[in-house]
């Protein structure tokens, strides 16, 4: 009977496991430390350029 029950809970195991894979997450994805001072510096440059090409279009006017 043991042998039964033990072979029964591990069936069981593999399928929550596998059950709980294939639900999706409302979490967002993880980003690292390094990858949002990267955005953000990439943002900022950015908007310098944004800021530099419309300083340049009014002083061309």
């Amino acid at each position: 009977m043991n042998r039964k029950k033990k072979i029964n809970e591990t069936l069981k195991k593999k399928a929550r496991k596998a059950n709980a894979k294939k639900q999706n997450s409302n979490k967002p994805r993880y980003i690292s430390k390094a990858e949002r001072a990267a955005l953000e510096a990439e943002q900022a440059n950015s908007e310098q350029v944004s800021e530099s090409s419309a300083d340049e279009s009014n002083t061309s006017s």
